[in-house]
């Protein structure tokens, strides 16, 4: 048994392939329900946010911001000099913290690749090393033609949701509330927490967005044959008639053929569980209640 984070030298250091001799089963922090394993656990979602999930923060209670800014140091200095020989250190921090900015939404490359001042293959280069290392994951588009999703650009999620506040320059929960990048960053908290689920299980992560030409989307999608489950995410402690619009239309929005089905899931940042209808209303800190 081989253990550890080195994912980038893992496969590169041994000399034989180990095909039908080995297995790989990839852990990425703590889900929710091993968070609350912890004494002092965060309770409150902005605390969640904020914290993260990295392990020696929640067990040996280091301060976040102070371990979070020595991984970076260590991540950037380390690994991706020696993975990428990255001369210029400066500029890729520079584009580390425009990921974060990104969390939640549909990847641009070209913006990205102009707002970072490099080229589009550059881009491509550093986000592989990003999910390499774990601290992206790019969900591809959902078309119900499967070699068209190739073509569709994926969205960008950052797995610990505390290392992209402290990337954003969010200092504490207080300041994370009133952020604008709260949404996005809650959302993808969420869909880090599909993955883990996932993962821990030794499933594939067959997650997708969904997004039509009129911009109508759906946050979180996996496919199981003709049969679906869909999530939408919301930030807010409440939620109104609006909130589950994408989920009452998903036929339309998928073009779902006859036969086919589909689980429907609000997860919001309120507290409580209810139902409307079809569609399940499940509160923050209970998604790790559902095996997705």
């Amino acid at each position: 048994m081989l253990t550890g984070s080195h994912n980038f030298l893992l496969m590169s250091e041994v000399s034989q392939s180990l095909a039908g001799r080995t297995a790989v089963l990839n852990l990425l922090p703590f889900s929710r329900d091993e968070v609350e394993r912890f004494e002092g656990h965060p309770r409150e979602l902005d605390d969640a946010l904020w914290t993260g999930a990295y392990p020696p923060i929640l067990d040996e209670g280091h301060p976040p911001q102070d371990w979070l800014a020595a991984y970076v140091g260590t991540y950037v200095e380390r690994d991706v000099r020696q993975m990428l020989q990255v001369r210029d250190l400066r500029a890729f921090q520079h584009f580390l913290r425009l990921c974060a900015g990104r969390t939640g939404q549909v990847l641009n490359m070209a913006s990205l690749a102009s707002d970072a001042g490099v080229s589009i293959h550059t881009v491509r280069s550093w986000l592989g090393v990003l999910e390499a290392s774990f601290l992206i994951a790019l969900l591809p588009g959902w078309y119900r033609n499967p070699r068209k999703r190739l073509l569709k650009s994926p969205k960008l999620h950052f797995i610990d949701t505390g290392l992209c506040c402290w990337l954003l320059g969010i200092r504490s929960p207080a300041d994370l509330a009133l952020h604008h990048a709260r949404g996005a960053i809650f959302e993808s908290w969420i869909a880090a927490e599909l993955l883990k689920s996932r993962l821990n299980r030794g499933l594939p992560t067959g997650l997708h967005h969904l997004r039509n030409q009129k911009g109508e989307e759906i946050d979180l999608l996996l496919e199981d044959g003709e049969r679906f489950r869909l999530v939408e995410v919301k930030s807010g402690k409440t939620v109104t008639a609006g909130s589950f619009r994408a989920l009452e239309r998903w036929e339309m929005l998928m073009g779902a053929t006859a036969g086919a089905t589909a689980d429907r899931v609000l997860i919001y940042g309120g507290d409580a569980a209810r139902r409307r209808g079809e569609i399940e209303t499940l509160p923050w800190s209970s998604v790790a209640t559902k095996l997705w």
